[in-house]
């Protein structure tokens, strides 16, 4: 393959500029095909846009803005008189941006650069469109991958270690970001109902360095545990009524196959989760979600979760006047748990089985079907496993049978699975947190379920935004020249 060469490295913009003609002049008679004069163009482009960007900062001068500035101090204001040039180097898209500018300091206080401020640097070497493309990176792959992509497009190799370092920083103002966002953006539509789903999903951690070494694991043990991570979807949705044979001809392979009806897509639909806090505070964060979409409570609200106990008491306690609605999936699994105990797995008679007791219980008829199931243990004279799990599932459908009203859902056009957070659990951790070989940290995990969630809630470049706005505040105090 023949390759044009770079000369050493050109002085200004413009050299670059002649340099990228000479290239592409030489490489016709070279004949070189279109890749090799991508891959050329590119990397003379990279240079010349960076003498040029090198160029514009120098012009910008050194931020010397008079003989000191005045900060506020905890102890009122102070005055940073003692002036000195200092550079620093900024990793930015096209390669490294020496900037040399004036700081201003006091005995005991950190040196303010005025011209940092005027130039919105980040703390870090990497530029913040730098951090951006890794962090998109590493939301949608593994961080090798982002690592690798930022280095094609960019030139820059970003340490693992920073990267992660990188992502965790990211996701500081994830509940600031939704604390204050405008009421407006995610008000419902007319006629649409409030949908909450909550579920949870297990996230594999690196093991404790100080975790005892086992020679052998016992009985059920893995090498790995998992940390559940509570995870949440709120949207809009405009009702939409079903039958039960509609509902069942989705989920059996039947003959009949009616019509569905054509659903509207969900409103301003938000997902998100958390590893580390408590479901006490996620569920507040839900309702506070659901309030903020419908404060004065004119829509009818529907919370769809699993069967576990203790997180229905927890949503009956933060909400009220809200339908609990038990995830039709659940009841499903225990059902077919119901019908394996009685039929061979696969069977014809195992999912007929199913059916019809599923088909009853879309009909309301949730109690006959629990005392079907227990007059089958006693008929057949059951004893053991098949027994004990029969008596399961009875006791399981008749606890939840005030949440499996889903004749009434059915009828009112309400959900009665959690298809949003169950999505949300797929795309959201499975997706990115269960690769081959992953394990994760609780503050790695928590930061980047964080970005993920807003990515996937189609509001990266909202947050990122806003994200530079807070650090900027956090970076730079204000001061008055003196």
């Amino acid at each position: 393959m023949q390759t044009v060469g770079l000369p050493d490295g050109p002085a200004s913009g413009l050299e670059a500029f002649q340099e990228l003609e000479r290239f592409l002049s030489d490489a016709a008679e070279a004949h070189l095909g279109l890749s090799e004069l991508e891959r050329g163009s590119e990397r003379r482009s990279r240079e010349l846009v960076r003498l040029s960007l090198q160029a514009h900062v120098d012009a910008r001068g050194d931020g010397d803005v008079g003989e000191a500035i005045v900060v506020s101090g905890p102890d009122g204001p102070v005055r940073l008189a003692y002036k000195r040039l200092h550079t620093r180097s900024v990793l930015t898209l096209f390669g490294e941006v020496r900037i040399t500018r004036v700081g201003y300091g006091a005995p005991g206080r950190e040196a303010i650069h005025p011209l940092d401020a005027e130039l919105g640097l980040p703390e870090r070497i990497y530029s913040y469109e730098c951090q951006r493309r890794l962090i998109r990176g590493a939301i949608c792959g593994p961080f090798d991958e982002a690592i690798a992509l930022v280095c094609e497009m960019t030139g820059l190799t970003v340490p693992k270690r920073s990267a992660e370092q990188i992502v965790r920083e990211a996701g500081v103002d994830f509940d600031a970001f939704y604390a204050e966002r405008a009421q407006a953006e995610v008000k419902p539509g007319r006629g649409e109902i409030l949908i909450g789903a909550i579920d949870c999903k297990g996230i594999p951690m690196v093991k404790p360095e100080r975790a005892l070494r086992v020679v052998r694991r016992g009985k059920g043990e893995k090498a790995n545990k998992k940390r559940m991570a509570t995870v949440a979807a709120v949207h809009g949705q405009a009702p939409v009524v079903r039958t039960p044979e509609e509902v069942l001809s989705s989920l059996f392979a039947t003959d009949e196959r009616p019509e569905r009806p054509k659903r509207t897509p969900p409103h301003r639909k938000r997902v998100w989760a958390s590893l580390l806090a408590d479901k006490d505070t996620f569920i507040a964060d839900v309702k506070a979600e659901m309030v903020k979409r419908d404060p004065r409570h004119r829509r009818t609200w529907v919370i769809v979760t699993d069967g576990e106990r203790a997180l229905q008491r927890r949503v009956c306690q933060t909400f009220t006047d809200v339908t609990l609605v038990l995830d039709l999936l659940h009841v499903l699994e225990k059902l077919w748990k119901a019908g394996h105990a009685l039929h061979p797995e696969g069977s014809r008679e195992a999912e007929e089985f199913v059916y019809e007791r599923a088909k009853r219980i879309l009909g309301g008829q949730v109690s006959q079907v629990v005392k079907g199931l227990r007059l089958i243990a006693t008929k057949r004279k059951l004893t053991g496993t098949k027994s004990k799990t029969l008596e399961e599932v009875a006791g399981y459908l008749y606890s939840n049978r005030e949440r499996m009203k889903y004749d009434v859902y059915l009828a009112n056009g309400w959900p009665i699975a959690s298809g949003s957070v169950e999505g949300a659990c797929k795309n959201l951790i499975r997706d990115r947190f269960e690769r081959s070989g992953m394990r994760w940290t609780p503050a790695t995990a928590e930061a980047l379920l964080r970005l993920r969630a807003i990515y996937l809630s189609g509001d990266l470049d909202a947050y990122w935004e806003f994200h530079i706005q807070q650090d900027q505040r956090r970076l730079y105090p204000t001061w008055h020249s003196s």
